[in-house]
């Protein structure tokens, strides 16, 4: 059997104190540590895009970068940091995800990572719009407008009531084309005793395979735990469905899209805030057109034609 990511954690380490590693060459070592079978090596992740192998020791060196127990000494290579060899020192035979937690700068990390993904977002200075082409100006004018209307949409949506989040939710998949051939195919189910289902969807006439939705409607800086999603997948379990959506305003923590990732029987997928508002823009949900300019080019077949 493959052992978890955080079984993956110590051993890692543990080369990346011998030498130089990357994830690519710890792959071979740790099928020759564990003893894998050559089935469980090419054994793949339910999307079929990685091997379970790949996937779990690919979050273990993430996990590990962002304790700083390993650092790049160049690219896509790591060793063990100094913080990394005293932890080998102190735990001699396994290193948890709650031993993570505690180190300082843990939770700092994780949120370093999505405050660059913000910073991306942030308008151009004057000194570049003033040195811009009139396209290079008139795209930093539309990207402003989009993210000033990015946030005034996710305002919107916190301003209004669970029920209403749970609606729109189930209106965004519709709109991505999940039950759109069946009125009745997609259902409002939240309410008081839902076990944290809020909307079904049937994927064919008589409903046997299903989809099961959670909607949190949380402030931006409010993360869903990996406890949420847990108890999310119990919750179908208990329904007898095995694929879900969890959608929220927010955004998720590290350890819960790591949860996901684990080679479950269990399809889960995450949409944050950021993805939420990516999808009701895209299909139009929530906005309308407020205005359309159109630019002019010359056309040059047109004068280049033989009278």
């Amino acid at each position: 059997m493959i052992p978890t990511f955080d079984q993956f954690l110590r051993p890692i380490l543990a080369l990346a104190a011998k030498g130089p590693i990357t994830r690519r060459s710890i792959q071979p070592l740790l099928t020759e540590q564990f003893k894998l079978t050559e089935a469980e090596v090419l054994q793949r992740v339910p999307s079929g895009s990685a091997t379970l192998l790949a996937n779990r020791s690919g979050w273990a060196m993430t996990f590990l970068t962002k304790a700083g127990l390993i650092q790049k000494v160049s690219p896509k290579t790591y060793s063990a940091s100094p913080a990394g060899l005293e932890i080998l020192k102190s735990h001699p035979t396994e290193i948890t995800e709650a031993d993570l937690k505690q180190l300082p700068g843990w939770e700092e990390a994780w949120e370093a990572g999505r405050q660059r993904r913000r910073e991306r977002r942030k308008q151009p200075s004057q000194e570049v719009l003033s040195t811009a082409t009139p396209e290079d100006a008139i795209g930093a004018g539309i990207k402003s407008l989009k993210d000033d209307l990015r946030s005034r949409l996710l305002a919107a949506i916190l301003d209004q009531p669970p029920d209403f989040f749970e609606r729109l939710v189930l209106q965004v998949l519709k709109a991505m084309g999940y039950g759109a051939e069946d009125e009745d195919a997609l259902s409002h189910v939240g309410k008081s005793g839902d076990e944290g289902i809020d909307g079904r969807i049937n994927q064919d006439p008589l409903g046997l395979d299903q989809i099961c939705v959670q909607a949190k409607r949380y402030a931006v800086d409010r993360p869903v735990d990996r406890v949420a999603i847990q108890a999310f997948i119990g919750s179908l379990a208990g329904h007898g469905v095995s694929k879900g959506i969890f959608i929220t305003t927010s955004y998720f923590k590290g350890t819960a899209e790591e949860f996901v990732t684990r080679g479950s029987s269990t399809k889960i997928v995450l949409v944050d805030g950021e993805q939420l508002i990516d999808l009701m823009l895209r299909h139009r949900i929530g906005t309308r057109v407020k205005e359309t300019y159109e630019v002019f080019e010359i056309d040059q077949n047109y004068f280049d034609e033989e009278s």
